[in-house]
Order: structure tokens, then C-alpha cells, then sequence
């Protein structure tokens, strides 16, 4: 991914994680459980 701005909501369990562009477009929105979360960022 280019020019992506990861934001992350930290919980116990569930992580909501928000990707957007630089220009601020939504490039995606995922709720993820903490190995997927793991799998995910291992990945970005």
C-alpha cells in the first residue's frame, strides 16, 4: 500500500483498524481479533 495512513482503536479483544490515502479517501475499515490483527500489520 502507498501512502496509507493506518489508525487503530485498541481493545481488549477486537482491534478496529482504518486505513485512508493521503487525500484522506477510506481505502478500508476492518474489525479484527488480536492474531488477525498480528497477521494483518505483520503484512502492511
Amino acid at each position: 500500500m502507498k501512502d496509507t495512513v493506518i489508525g487503530v482503536d485498541l481493545a481488549k479483544n477486537i482491534f478496529q483498524v482504518h486505513g485512508a490515502s493521503r487525500a484522506g479517501e477510506v481505502m478500508f475499515r476492518k474489525k479484527l481479533r488480536r492474531q488477525q490483527f498480528m497477521q494483518f500489520m505483520a503484512t502492511q
